[in-house]
Parts: structure tokens; sequence; C-alpha cells
């Protein structure tokens, strides 16, 4: 599409050496005046790139400052050799300018520095983003967004899925989060609420018929901020199949992420091929400590709880025992930071044994190990010469998560971890139920639409901890990209699944009704899952906070500092919805 009109007949992308000698205009901001005396040089910045403008003629400088926007328009010509810039496409031409028009005056003072803006306070470079996304290496991040979102629509239509919107304003169910709600004002006293995700809307396309669905979905839910969370809002490439198996939705998670990642991740990378490792729940918790574990660190975690138990290391008896072994030489002081770094978890120590070349035992808890054990040890952990192995012993959650860290910390500090690569695996078969510890209520560990293993009979048959759920996530690098689910779409079963989570019929009629009632009517076997946009796109672009892949983002604390939201409202929009604010 041409770009010529009166501000402009180029771009600077379009800009070549073969255009020297022809005239154009060229539009932008000012990144930077260079007044050499008599002759002044201006770098001229669009969305597409920076070009050189030289004003020969002392009065074409008047009034413009740096980031006032302008259109120049003037002869393409070479640059003096000794004056190329080999950073810049455009580096061996300039913009000798015959004319130019101030379109866009600044008025006060610039809160920062255009070019170092990722350098500045987030506070400030929130409550003045439209200066910030002016910074090439933050706009980069906002267009690279939309080609990855552009490329996952591509990739969907292409697989026989169909993009449907479903509303924003819905009713309030019991998902995990908390809603943000909206108040009726034509039904007083009641309320929308803002989807934290299209969970019905996507199961009920499956009861109407539709055979595969995907949307770049918004989603809305109510909590703290993190490092890869946004507070208030993100998006997900949701979609849902009929008909299907969790091993059909992992053949297209697979396809769609491998593909995505092998186009965008940086030149040289790795990423995993399809089939993605399948890792259980179970497996995770034991041998990576998290039920995110990243495959770029080679270590492993192993169970040695009942070897202990023939020990006389009275630490270890009576407790989950966790161990990771490591080929690696260790100094005294490597083992002191170590420790610390263990004590700051809340560790009480940190027990090891280190492997001689005789293959003897070195260490504090050698002594507590009775000599025909030995041998049983090395066996068990595989054991050879210049081998440390780390000890690690609590209440089984607790030995988790700790042996997890320290397999992270290990994983850091020695250098293990595999290089530009994007390791995926699939987390599955998790519990379909958890007891909350404060009020001994069992509750959904997961996705309360989620199929049980083993239907009725398991409902009806097993401890409700023990029942697993045809419930899994993507993870890639040790961040959760995706959770999805073979759903529930039995009645039935959906009644009974919710009455051991402590709802009776009747809330889930309230709570789920339009589901509850379309599955009275045929349902299809369906399921699906939902990559997070912002997640992939943050490891993409190997960005610490998720606040840099998006275009307007919150702050932690879940306020818009451009815009001064939440803010108030006047006392007559109040009225309008009936709501009366106790302070």
């Amino acid at each position: 599409m041409s770009t010529e009109n009166i501000y402009r007949t180029v771009t600077v992308q379009e800009i070549k050496e073969s255009d020297i000698g022809k005239e154009m205009r060229a539009a932008g901001w000012v990144e930077n005046i260079r007044d050499h005396g008599g002759v002044s040089f201006i770098d001229l910045r669009d969305m597409y790139g920076v070009l050189q403008v030289v004003l020969r003629s002392p009065g074409l400088l008047e009034g413009i400052v740096k980031e006032c926007c302008i259109s120049v328009e003037g002869v393409l010509e070479k640059r003096d050799e000794e004056t190329y810039n080999p950073k810049l496409p455009t580096g061996t031409v300039e913009l000798n300018a015959k004319s130019v028009s101030i379109l866009g005056k600044v008025y006060r003072q610039l809160p920062f520095e255009i070019m170092t803006s990722k350098e500045t306070r987030e506070d400030v470079r929130l409550k003045y983003r439209y200066l910030d996304l002016r910074n090439a290496k933050v706009k980069e991040n906002i267009i690279f967004r939309s080609k990855v979102i552009s490329f996952l629509r591509e990739k969907m239509t292409e697989l026989g899925f169909l993009e449907i919107q479903t509303p924003i304003l819905c009713a309030s169910s019991p998902e995990g989060a908390r809603d943000y709600i909206v108040p009726s004002r034509r039904y007083k006293g009641r309320f929308y609420a803002l989807p934290q995700a299209p969970q019905q809307y996507k199961q009920l396309l499956m009861a109407s018929g539709f055979d595969k669905y995907f949307q770049i979905a918004p989603c809305f839910r109510d909590e703290d901020a993190r490092a890869d969370r946004s507070p208030g809002e993100f998006y997900q490439l949701d979609f849902e199949m009929s008909f299907a198996t969790q091993e059909d939705v992992f053949r297209v998670g697979e396809e769609v992420l491998t593909a995505t990642f092998k186009k965008f991740a940086k030149e040289g990378a790795k990423v995993t091929d399809a089939p993605f490792p399948v890792i259980s729940y179970k497996q995770a918790m034991l041998e990576f400590g998290s039920d995110k574990p990243d495959l770029r660190n080679p270590l492993r975690i192993m169970d040695v709880t009942e070897f202990f138990q023939k020990c006389t290391f009275k630490p270890f008896l009576k407790k989950t025992v966790r161990a990771i072994k490591v080929h690696a030489e260790m100094s005294k002081g490597f083992h002191e930071k170590l420790l610390d770094f263990a004590t700051s978890l809340g560790m009480g120590g940190l027990g090891y044994l280190e492997v001689d070349e005789d293959l003897s035992y070195k260490g504090p808890i050698d002594k507590f190990i009775p000599a025909e054990c030995k041998g049983e040890l090395a066996d068990l952990a595989g054991l050879q010469a210049g081998d440390t192995i780390f000890f690690v012993a609590d209440k089984e959650e607790k030995a988790c998560y700790y042996a997890g860290q320290i397999r992270n910390e290990l994983g850091r500090k020695l250098d293990l971890y595999e290089k530009n690569a994007f390791r995926f695996c699939y987390v599955n078969d998790f519990p379909m139920y958890e007891l909350d510890e404060e009020t001994k209520q069992i509750g959904f560990t997961h996705n309360p639409f989620s199929m049980p293993q083993g239907g009725m009979k398991a409902l009806t048959e097993k401890d409700p901890l023990d029942i697993l759920a045809y419930q899994y996530d993507i993870v890639c690098n040790g961040t959760e990209l995706s959770s999805g689910a073979v759903r529930n779409h039995d009645v039935a079963i959906m009644e009974k699944a919710f009455a051991l989570a402590g709802y009776d019929k009747e809330t889930l009629q309230t709570k789920f009704g339009a589901l509850y009632q379309a599955f009275q009517f045929g349902a299809p076997p369906h399921a699906g899952m939902a990559p997070g946009v912002e997640r992939m796109i943050m490891l993409l672009k190997e960005e610490e906070s998720i606040r840099e892949v998006v275009a307007f983002p919150m702050n932690g604390n879940a306020q818009d500092l451009m815009c001064g939201a939440p803010g108030e409202v006047t006392e007559t929009q109040l009225r309008e919805v009936h709501i009366k604010v106790r302070m």
C-alpha cells in the first residue's frame, strides 16, 4: 500500500541507494540534533528506522527540539564515505532538507531520554509508556508480539481450527482466581464478571457441534503480579477439540509451539522436536522438585528415603530424603556458599558426601552409614570417583521443594544449563483433588472441569486424594506455558466430582448452569489447552519481566500509572449501578 501523502512519500525502510538524486518527503521524530556551525544534522526516526537529515540553511532548524514530530522535504544524497554509518541500513545516504514542517511540538521537558528509557525507573516508564514505546528495543518487542500472534493464527487455521470470539461480560463462577466483577445498571444487585478464561464458552462450542475452536483470548484475573504473570489481564492461545484425547491435544500443542519457537527463536537456538517428553506430576516432583521442570539442567533428584532408614543419622530418620549427584570440583568456599543458600531457604543444613578415587566416602555423614551399606548407596546413586552427592531431608512436600531449589542452584553455580535452548515437556497425571491445610476440606487442585481418570468408578471407590485427572501442562525452560485437560462432559460424573469438592447439585446448576444444561443434550468428549501468549514472547525475547512484552501493562500493584486506573468514579455513576462505597 502506498504511503504517499502530504506528510511523507516514503518510510525510512523504503529508502535505498538507488533513490539518490530523488526528491522525497519523510516524517517522524527528531531522535538527535547535531549542530556543526552552519550545517546541522538531525537523526529522523520513524517506526521503521533512522535517517540522517542534513540542514544547510540555519533557519530550517528553528523551533526543532528532540522528539518533536516533523516532516522533511528534500533530495536524497550520498554521504561522504568517511561519514558512513554501518549500524544503519540508511547509513550511506542522507536527506538534504529543503523544507521542514513541525507536525507535533514538544511543550514540556522529556521525563527521560528515549534511547536509554529501559534504564529508567519502571514507574516513570509506565507513567509515560507512550514515550517508552518510542525506544527501538521496547517497540521491537511489541512488533515481535504482533508477528508471533499472526503466525499462531495462521498455524491454527492451517490445522483446521475455526477462530471464534467469546463474550467478555459473563457470569461469575468459581474457577480458581478472583473475578473482576461488573455491576449491572439494569438489574439491581446483580453483577457480570470478566472471564478468567473462555472455559465454559469453549466447552459450549463443542456441545454446539463445532469441531475445532481457537482464539487469542483475553483473560482477566484479580491476581497478584509475578515476573511471569501480569496482574489484571493476559492473553492465551485458547483451543478446544471435539472427539479428542489427551494425545490429540499433545500433537497440536507440539506442532504449534515447535513451529513458533523454531521460527522466532534467535539464530542457532535449539528447540525440542516433537514428540515432547511426557513426565507425570509424581515423577516431576521427585526428579525435579517442581511441576515445572527445567530440562536444560541435566541434574536429577533421587529418592534415598528407604536407604537412610537403615543408617544411624538421626536427622534423616522418618523423613523423606532426596539426593542430587554432581560430578564437578567444588571448593570449600563453594560448599559454604551453597550451605548459606540452603539456610536462606529455611533448611537446617545440607548434607553431602564426596567420592574419593578408591570409591570411599568423605563427608560429615559418612560415619553414620554402615560399612555393609556403602556399596548399596553407590549402586543406588550410580556413584563414581569425583562425584559429590548432596542430601535433603524433611517432610515430603518440603523435601521436594528444597531439593528442587538446590538442583537449580547447583545448575546455576556450576554453569550446567544448556545455552540458547528451549526445552519443552508435558507434565500430566495431576491429582484431581487436594486437601486444604487450614479448612481440612477437599478441593480441586487444577481445573474443576477435568475428567477424572477412571471415571465414576474412581470417584466412588477411591480415596479422593488418590484420584488422578486427565490434566496436563506444557512447560518450557521451567516456565509453565499452558495448562489443559480432557473435559468432564458426563453430567453424572460431573455431579459426583463436584460433590467430592463440596459443591452440591444446586450450586453446580447455579454456578455452571449453561454447561450443566448443555451436557444434558448429548455432549461430545472434548479436550483442549491454552498456551500463554505473553509467556511465549517473554521466553523468546529473553525478557525477565512480562511487562516488557505488553504494550500498556499495569505495574506490579495492578495500577495503570499512565491512565490512573483504578480510579474513583462519580456518585452519579455509583447510583446508576446501585452501589454505595463503604470506606
